[in-house]
């Protein structure tokens, strides 16, 4: 699903509010998530899921094509983990 289809899906559902209103606001959920994690927050939406940034330690690595060790330097990195509500909804036949 991409972002366009999103907002035209949230548009049905939603009445009295304009297209260019609700990408205003599916923009600003995305943006207000963003900042959250940039902040270093969880996020946690019941039944979704939760987001929130792992850091990776530096650490050297080998590059295949040459065989020379390469460093690697630390990073965060984006984690998901399923809710029980959805992991439950994909999982019911």
């Amino acid at each position: 699903m991409t972002r366009s289809v999103l907002i035209e899906k949230v548009a049905e559902k939603v009445e009295g509010l304009t297209r260019k209103q609700t990408e205003i606001v599916v923009e600003t959920v995305f943006e207000s998530i963003k900042e959250a994690l940039r902040r270093g927050e969880k996020i946690e939406i019941r039944g979704f899921g939760n987001f929130r940034l792992k850091h990776r330690r530096p650490r050297k690595a080998r590059n295949p094509k040459t065989g020379e060790s390469v460093e690697v330097p630390s990073k965060k990195v984006l984690y998901f983990k399923v809710g029980k509500a959805l992991r439950e909804a994909l999982n019911s036949k």
